[in-house]
């Protein structure tokens, strides 16, 4: 490499300047209290918004009865 194509530590350090991770955003759930994500449905209950997006206990049901079925 060329001596004059170089970056000063400077321009190197401005440029990485933005390069941090940030820690992600946690709230808790207004319905069931668990701490989520933001933006992101609720693992716990299912909930985005106050609404049911996805049904938990049909999910749980659903994975008990496969399991039984394939145990048998």
């Amino acid at each position: 490499m060329v001596t004059h194509m170089r970056h000063t530590r400077s321009q190197t350090g401005t440029r990485r300047s933005h390069h941090a991770l940030k820690s992600p955003t946690i709230m808790l759930c207004k319905d069931c209290g668990q701490p989520k994500g933001k933006h992101i449905m609720c693992a716990n209950c299912g909930k985005y918004k106050g609404k049911v997006v996805v049904d938990i206990q049909k999910k749980i049901d659903k994975k008990h009865a496969k399991k039984q079925n394939k145990s048998k």
